[in-house]
């Protein structure tokens, strides 16, 4: 695939990590290809042109995607605009269903337009394949249920497995990262995951840190680890953790250290569930939302949990702590029972095995990369 151009929008880190590792699998096939990304630092170093920065893009509910509009809307005016001027020989939309498949309607076909990531349409808004079956010419999908339910609608879709087979890995051993940060060994050590986004954290973490305070009732010797995103500023995370008696750090950039380190965890219901179940850590899912986003999501719902581990699996391995169940004595009450309780521990760790090896294989991305490279070049 010589000197060809590809576009490629993604709007959260998510998104962004895996657009580039999807670029980094297309440069070692066709080493020439140019790409023009609405995406993030991940993106950038990968030598990609970034036409338009995704920080603080990120939505969360409907009253912030309304907040936001204006901005969605330059963007895709800019999007269509640089389409017109540049011609790339294809499209790459990377999640961000929200955008992207409006933006889908509007390139209406005149360039191939490739979605890698598919929005969640099995779960919610399912009106949403036709849509995807009329103007995405390429479905590319990280679960083989997602290739299984879009066949049954005619869709073109390939499995290429998940990207985060090959991208969760520690990058120190456990106890070096433990001396580094301050942290004892042979302590209990629980991580919390409350998302990427500033409004995850905001609801989500006081949650966590509340369940904690709880949770060294029973386990006072307890340490805690917050894993800070990148996108998000310290003020944030620095502001709720004020007064806070608890042995607690915030380590900024290092999930999958914070992870390796834990022998439970805390986690917002996203793409962090995944990220632990691969860890084959234990843990328990928690999500809140302001309560008319809620009002408004939840009944487009239509699968009985959120947690992508407990979608995989097809029944509840993960407790699951929701909105007006997400209370910190409950969270803390299931978190000291599940530790206090070495058979469910296994069982828990056994059940997130089975759902790691249902990601299929490492080396989803070149695998991706392979089925976009053959696709533009048929």
């Amino acid at each position: 695939m010589a000197e060809k151009h590809l576009f490629i929008i993604c709007g959260e880190a998510s998104g962004d990590l895996n657009a580039a590792n999807l670029v980094k699998a297309i440069k070692q096939i066709a080493p020439q290809t140019r790409f023009s990304c609405v995406g993030g630092d991940f993106l950038r170093k990968e030598d990609a042109e970034i036409i338009y920065d995704i920080k603080g893009l990120s939505v969360m509910g409907f009253f912030d995607v309304l907040k936001k509009l204006p901005a969605f809307f330059g963007l895709k005016k800019i999007v269509l605009d640089k389409i017109t001027a540049q011609k790339p020989d294809a499209i790459i939309l990377v999640d961000f269903s929200g955008f992207n498949l409006r933006l889908a309607k509007a390139i209406n076909g005149i360039i191939p337009v490739i979605y890698y990531v598919s929005p969640q349409v099995w779960a919610s808004r399912a009106g949403r394949v036709q849509t995807i079956k009329k103007f995405i010419s390429k479905m590319v999908v990280l679960f083989k249920f997602e290739g299984d339910f879009y066949k049954k609608f005619g869709v073109n879709v390939d499995f290429a497995g998940h990207p985060l087979l090959d991208i969760v890995k520690p990058s120190q051993e456990k106890n070096e990262f433990l001396k580094q940060n301050g942290l004892a060994q042979g302590k209990l050590t629980i991580a919390l995951l409350p998302g990427s986004r500033k409004q995850e954290i905001r609801k989500i973490l006081p949650v966590m840190l509340k369940s904690a305070l709880l949770i060294m009732k029973t386990f006072p010797e307890a340490q805690f680890v917050i894993a800070k995103s990148t996108q998000v500023d310290w003020e944030i995370y620095n502001n709720l953790i004020k007064n806070l008696n608890l042995n607690l750090k915030i380590i900024e950039g290092k999930t999958y250290d914070c992870l390796n380190a834990a022998d439970f965890a805390l986690v917002c219901s996203g793409t962090a569930t995944l990220e632990t179940a691969i860890m084959q850590k234990p843990f328990v899912i928690i999500y809140k939302m302001s309560l008319l986003n809620y009002l408004l999501y939840r009944p487009q719902v239509k699968l009985p949990y959120i947690g992508m581990v407990n979608i995989v699996a097809g029944k509840k391995i993960i407790p699951e702590f929701i909105q007006f169940k997400a209370k910190p004595k409950e969270i803390a009450a299931e978190t000291v029972r599940i530790l206090n309780n070495s058979a469910q521990l296994i069982e828990m760790k056994n059940a997130l095995c089975q759902i790691k090896s249902s990601l299929g294989e490492p080396g989803a991305s070149s695998r991706a990369a392979k089925i976009i490279t053959d696709f533009i070049n048929k």
